[in-house]
C-alpha cells in the first residue's frame, strides 16, 4: 500500500488547485445549470397539450351540438338556449370544462357568404365574467344556422415567458364553430 503523500509547500494554505481539480459534485453543479430550463420545456409542453386537448373535445362537443341542430332534434323538442346548453353540450363534457364557464353563439344567416364564423370579441365585467349577450336561434328547416361553442380557458403564465393566452384576462378563448344548413322537414 503505498505511503499517503506528504503535503507541499504549494498545497499549503488555501488549497486553490485542490479545489479547481476536485470534480465530486460536478453532477450537481451541471443539474443545476440544466433543471430550470428541462422544467420550463415540461411545463411548457404539459400546458400547451392541454389547451390542444381541449380545443379538440369542443371541436368534438360542437359537431355533435350542430347535428342535433341540423336533424331538427332541437327544434322538435323547441329546447331554449339553458335547455340545448344542458342536455345537448354539457352531458358531454362534464369531466374537462366547467359547463358554466361554456357560451353558445348559435345565429342563422340569410345565405352561405353571409355566415359569420369570426372569433367575437369578449367584454368582461368587474369580476372578471364575460358579459357578451349571445343569440341562440336553431333556425327551421333549410336554413342556414352557424353554431359557436366557446370556453375560456384558464393558462398559467408559463416559465421563460410562455403565454398561451389570447384574451385580455389572461387566459385563452377556445372556440369551435359549425356552419351547416338544417335538413328540409319531412
Amino acid at each position: 500500500m503505498a505511503e499517503p503523500r506528504a503535503a507541499s509547500s504549494k498545497d499549503r494554505g488555501w488549497p486553490r488547485r485542490a479545489f479547481f481539480r476536485d470534480e465530486s459534485a460536478a453532477t450537481a453543479v451541471e443539474f443545476g445549470l440544466v433543471a430550470a430550463p428541462f422544467l420550463a420545456l415540461v411545463i411548457a409542453l404539459i400546458q400547451t397539450f392541454l389547451v390542444f386537448f381541449a380545443q379538440q373535445l369542443l371541436e368534438s362537443i360542437a359537431q355533435q351540438s350542430a347535428r342535433a341542430v341540423m336533424t331538427g332534434q332541437v327544434q322538435a323538442q323547441s329546447m331554449t338556449a339553458d335547455a340545448f346548453k344542458q342536455q345537448v353540450v354539457c352531458t358531454k363534457i362534464r369531466i374537462f370544462f366547467n359547463c358554466g364557464g361554456l357560451m353558445i353563439d348559435m345565429q342563422v344567416a340569410n345565405n352561405w357568404s353571409a355566415t359569420n364564423t369570426a372569433t367575437p370579441s369578449l367584454t368582461f365585467d368587474s369580476n372578471g365574467a364575460v358579459s357578451n349577450v349571445w343569440q341562440y336561434n336553431p333556425g327551421t328547416a333549410g336554413d342556414i344556422v352557424v353554431l359557436k361553442v366557446m370556453y375560456v380557458w384558464p393558462v398559467m403564465l408559463g416559465p421563460l415567458g410562455f403565454n398561451l393566452s389570447n384574451v385580455s384576462s389572461g387566459n385563452r378563448l377556445i372556440m369551435s364553430t359549425a356552419a351547416f344548413q338544417n335538413e328540409p322537414s319531412s
